[in-house]
Formats: structure tokens, sequence, C-alpha cells
């Protein structure tokens, strides 16, 4: 048995050492990126930040854009990339606001994204696409949770799903840079469920609808 096992331990290792060396350069990327942008941030700052050298930190990423890319999906396996499927027994909006609650907590996360994403405006950004993508995937996302609650008369009259997916996107976005200008000067949460509150009907008024009575007046 022991002769079986030492083999097999020693193939683990280096794996292992492997996996932690690119955990441990992710880590710093992430730190150094939300902190200079893409491109602000060099190779070196990484290195220097992981505790490696340029030529060990190239051996696993063979370019700054690899690193890039490698740091916004490491980043979007914390947080998750929108393409999960919503929970049945979560509302749009129960779910909304637990992500918005929870990207407060994840130290990093929000300035990663609000600096790159701002970065990838710029022509030849190695980021464009993937925030293109993130945008487009969001907002056929909650376009089609939209439409669904329109389905079961939850969208107020004249909302169009299309239109308040991608002010919803947009409002996030905005109220994140807020917060993160000025941290405790804005409730992000309080904001998304005032505009959640704005396009859907509560519950109690469709029940109301389907009774043929009329929506209660919205307070204030």
């Amino acid at each position: 048995m022991s002769t079986k096992d030492g083999p097999q331990a020693s193939r683990r290792g280096p794996y292992a050492k492997s996996a932690e060396r690119r955990r441990a350069i992710l880590t710093a990327a992430h730190a150094v990126f939300a902190a200079h942008g893409y491109r602000g941030g060099s190779l070196q700052d990484v290195a220097n930040h992981a505790g490696m050298s340029q030529t060990s930190l190239l051996h696993y990423f063979p370019s700054k854009s690899d690193l890039l890319l490698a740091v916004l999906n490491w980043r979007d396996s914390i947080t998750g990339d929108g393409t999960a499927p919503p929970d049945p027994e979560e509302s749009l909006a129960d779910a909304v606001l637990r992500q918005a609650r929870f990207n407060e907590d994840v130290p990093g996360v929000l300035e990663l994204y609000t600096v790159l994403c701002g970065e990838a405006v710029t022509e030849g950004h190695p980021g464009r696409d993937y925030f293109t993508e993130r945008f487009d995937r969001l907002r056929r996302s909650y376009a089609r949770q939209l439409a669904q609650l329109a389905g079961e008369g939850r969208l107020r009259p004249g909302v169009d799903p299309d239109t308040a997916a991608a002010s919803l996107i947009a409002l996030w976005d905005g109220i994140q840079t807020q917060w993160l200008l000025a941290p405790g000067s804005v409730d992000m949460a309080g904001c998304l469920r005032a505009y959640l509150d704005l396009v859907l009907l509560p519950e109690e008024d469709q029940e109301r609808a389907s009774a043929g009575a009329p929506p209660l007046a919205p307070l204030g």
C-alpha cells in the first residue's frame, strides 16, 4: 500500500503547488487591476505583489491579456456571471438585492469590475468582448424574467421588458460607482429596490387585478 501511495502523493504535490501559485497570481492581479486598471497595472506589479519573478508569472499566464481574462473569469466564479438560471423559489427582485448585498462584502470585486468596465470602452482593450457579451447576456436574462412577470400580470402597464432590463443594469452600475466613490453615501440595495417597485406590481395588485379590482395606489 505504501509503495502505491508514494507515487500518487508525489504526483499530486506539483499539481497542488501549481494551483496554489495560480491562485496567488490571480489574487495579486485582482488587487493590481482593481487599483490601477489594466493599462496602469503592469505584469511586474503583479509579480511583485505575488512575491515571484515576472518570468515565473509568465510560465502560468503567457501574456497580460491572458491574465486579465483569467482574473475576470475568476471574479465570475466569486460573484456569478449572470448565466445561472434563477432559483424558482426566489423572485427577480430578491435575487438582485441578494447579489447587491453580497457584492458589498467581497473586497475588491466592485473596484475591479468598475475600473475594468470603464477601461473596456477604449479601442483594443482585451476585456471589451468580455464586457460586451456580459451586458448582452444580462439584458437577455433580465428581459426574459421581466417578460415572464408581464405574462403573470406583475409588470406595470407600459413597461417594456427589454428597456426595463437595460435600465436595471445601468442603474446598478451607476449606483455601484457612487458607492465606491463615497462608501455609505448611497444604499445600493435600497435604490435597486425602489426601481423594481416602479416597474413591478406587488403580488396583492396581481390578485386584485385577477378579481377585477383596480390596483392600489403607490405609496408616497
